[in-house]
């Protein structure tokens, strides 16, 4: 969670540059002037905080407020809910993947990639429908979805392979299968969030080489 806080913010070029723009959203930001770029930053993470509580459709006065901003200029960055919701959601994927990248430089690669599936949990566990409704609105096709899935499983290819190579995961799954295997410990844990740990443990135990048996028989 702390590498993930690191991140946010630089959240790495690379991944920036794969959900960047997928809605068309972020084209003017770097035009815009310092005072509205502050405004929108706080929008951001107050619109973080109130989905991650109160879900999805969580009240945008409420938001505005919690900026310290009023709701026109809420509206002036973000004209309708789908458009915040896309912004939020593009910040968090693309914080999360920075932050693989960060844990593959500072620590070993089974800690790193066991970091980072505690730092996904997190993520996913606190959106609270967020995704489902950008599909909902957007479609599973959409540029946003499509471009945040792929960077997702860009970071999550990235920090396998560095495992594999040091032989300390097994080399026959996907990072497709190490994604879905967490999204079933974020649905198994929604009512019980205490035995996230555990399960995550039960899954990396599952990922590792395995050891041979005796020879013969």
């Amino acid at each position: 969670m702390d590498m993930i806080g690191k991140t946010r913010g630089d959240a790495g070029g690379n991944v920036a540059g794969n959900v960047a723009g997928a809605t068309g959203a972020t084209g003017d930001e770097p035009r815009m002037r310092a005072d509205a770029r502050r405004s929108r930053a706080k929008l951001l993470d107050a619109a973080t905080a109130a989905f991650a509580e109160g879900g999805a459709d969580a009240p945008l006065e409420d938001i505005a407020r919690r900026a310290g901003v009023g709701i026109g200029t809420l509206y002036r960055h973000f004209p309708t809910r789908v458009d915040l919701q896309a912004a939020v959601y593009r910040s968090q994927v693309e914080t999360v993947c920075a932050a693989a990248d960060e844990y593959m430089t500072s620590t070993t690669p089974d800690q790193a990639l066991a970091g980072w599936l505690r730092a996904m949990v997190a993520y996913l566990a606190t959106k609270r429908g967020l995704s489902r409704a950008l599909v909902d609105s957007l479609g599973r096709d959409s540029r946003l979805i499509t471009s945040c899935w792929s960077a997702m499983t860009d970071a999550t290819e990235r920090l396998m392979t560095s495992a594999q190579q040091a032989g300390l995961l097994r080399d026959d799954i996907k990072p497709t299968d190490v994604l879905r295997l967490v999204h079933g410990v974020v649905i198994a844990t929604e009512q019980a969030p205490e035995d996230t740990d555990r399960l995550l443990g039960l899954m990396l135990d599952g990922l590792r080489p395995q050891p041979r048996g005796p020879a013969g028989g």
